[in-house]
């Protein structure tokens, strides 16, 4: 019998509205979502009422309810940076999680909460407006405070405090550190009611981490609280954000099947697993070991006792951001292989018939143009169990890992090889090529700028999908396999993100 899943999203963007709802089409599961017009629009929170509402009615029919609690509490991930919400008001909106539990003791509720993030640069497109100015220099006084804590801190960075001080003003820093303070109560909470049973599983992602500052201090707290409260088994913190609504889904299914895969890990090279990608805190593997926890699966020590094989294009030693690629260091031309983990990726599937998938993270942001040449020409661009290449390394191991567990079941759908097509067309076509290409040009050409163009739906997304099409005729299509884009816009109306449904179709017989 259809099981069904109620799904709260972080946010209205495709990663997080559209990809669970994507992933699990064919399953036999039915995800129900918000409509749309509840959801926020990046700034503007969602109808927290509104959502708490239908959250409470559809919950009492479900199997199991996946929540967000960044727009059950704020409105949204952003919004979750901006919101002048007292302490009272957020505990408020949190108790229906009890009352969801009440009405329904045997729903299975999964959930998410983020640790308020905190960026290295000067930006206010997603923060307050104050970060346009002094952004960098409340990142540099958390991770320089935080340093000299623990009796680290350098004489230049005691020097560097001592000028942050005189610039930041205070109302700015007690705006930031309020809010910090309230999310981070809120956070806290959540493991209370992790601790008695409201809720199963919880996630604590950490958006755009560091080792130091105000995100790895609120860490540490929130580690010790999970300790007092003996959750550390059903509540897990790790980097992410914008890939755990896939995680979580995987994890419920394979809950309700039955299910525990087992997944052997391999690099494209020695040193791969020991690099720190962009925007986290911790050496690759360990953030690989935590994706495939919260999905429900283990670590297999070998290719033979594994169920799936996840391949890892990551750089060898030092990673950088997907615009420079061709990367001319060592890290990625002599430290890594990924002729080799192609031709391992075709011996496995012919030789053991085994799943095998590609976590691509050799750049930050963006898929690696040579690694989706050398797959093509191999043939097997569309005999993957998954693949996926955006953003920061976690936002890309939890999308193909839950991607590669239902692949595991649930075989060649053609909605499989639809999400396959678009992580090609998105993450290779989109966010390594065409968006560079675009920005630096035409972008800029028509007045406008990476973070403001003509609309959703304007000029610039014509381009967009006009260059996209040609992309996948060029490095997609194949001559069994090819992929028309049904619908392209801009869903923040700036360049970083786009939203672009694809569909398959064969050409000739298999």
């Amino acid at each position: 019998m259809e099981k069904k899943i109620v799904y709260l999203p972080l946010d209205e963007r495709p990663c997080n509205y559209e990809y669970p709802s994507l992933l699990i089409k064919g399953t036999g599961f039915r995800m129900i979502r918000p409509a749309l017009e509840m959801m926020g629009r990046k700034k503007q929170p969602g109808n927290t009422e509104r959502l708490g509402s239908w959250l409470a009615e559809e919950c009492k029919s479900a199997d199991g309810a996946i929540v967000s609690l960044d727009t059950l509490l704020y409105g949204g991930i952003v919004p979750s940076r901006l919101h002048h919400l007292d302490e009272e008001e957020i505990m408020r909106r949190m108790s229906l999680l009890r009352e969801l539990k009440k009405q329904k003791p045997d729903l299975k509720l999964y959930a998410m909460h983020l640790i308020m993030r905190c960026p290295q640069y000067s930006s206010s497109d997603e923060e307050p407006d104050y970060y346009e100015m002094y952004g960098r220099e409340l990142f540099r006084k958390g991770y320089i405070t935080h340093r000299l804590e623990l009796g680290l801190a350098t004489e230049a960075e005691i020097e560097e405090l001592r000028q942050i001080e005189k610039v930041l003003p205070e109302e700015v820093e007690s705006d930031y550190l309020g809010r910090r303070a309230l999310n981070r109560a809120a956070n806290q909470e959540v493991l209370r009611y992790v601790e008695e049973g409201v809720i199963d599983f919880l996630i604590i992602p950490q958006d755009d981490s560091a080792p130091y500052g105000w995100t790895a201090k609120d860490q540490q707290l929130l580690r010790e609280e999970m300790m007092l409260r003996n959750v550390e088994l059903s509540a897990l913190m790790y980097p992410g954000a914008d890939e755990a609504g896939c995680t979580l889904t995987v994890r419920m299914i394979n809950e309700m099947n039955g299910d525990m895969p087992f997944v052997y890990p391999r690099f494209s090279g020695t040193g791969a697993p020991f690099v720190i990608p962009l925007y986290e805190d911790r050496p690759l593997f360990e953030s690989v070991k935590y994706q495939i926890l919260a999905a429900g699966g283990q670590v297999a020590a070998s290719a033979q006792e594994a169920d799936m094989i996840l391949l890892i294009n990551a750089p060898g030693e030092e990673m950088t951001e997907s615009n420079n690629q061709p990367a001319p260091e060592a890290s990625y031309q002599v430290q890594r292989n990924t002729a080799e983990l192609v031709e391992y990726a075709n011996f496995i599937m012919k030789r053991y018939r085994k799943p095998v998938a590609v976590a691509d993270v050799a750049y930050a942001n963006g898929g690696d143009l040579q690694l989706l040449k050398l797959l093509r020409q191999k043939g097997i661009l569309f005999e993957l169990a998954g693949y996926a290449g955006w953003n920061t390394s976690s936002n890309t191991l939890g999308t193909v890992i839950a991607q590669m567990m239902l692949f595991a079941r649930y075989g060649t759908t053609r909605e499989h090889l639809d999400f396959l097509a678009l992580r090609y067309v998105e993450d290779c076509g989109y966010c390594a090529s065409v968006r560079q290409q675009l920005s630096q040009n035409q972008v800029k050409e028509m007045g406008y700028s990476y973070f403001e163009i003509d609309g959703t739906r304007g000029h610039i997304a014509s381009l967009v999908r006009e260059n996209l099409e040609q992309f996948a005729r060029d490095h997609v299509d194949t001559d069994r396999i090819k992929v028309k884009i049904t619908d392209l816009y801009m869903p923040w109306n700036r360049m970083f993100e786009v939203g672009v449904a694809v569909e398959t179709s064969e050409t000739v017989e298999k």
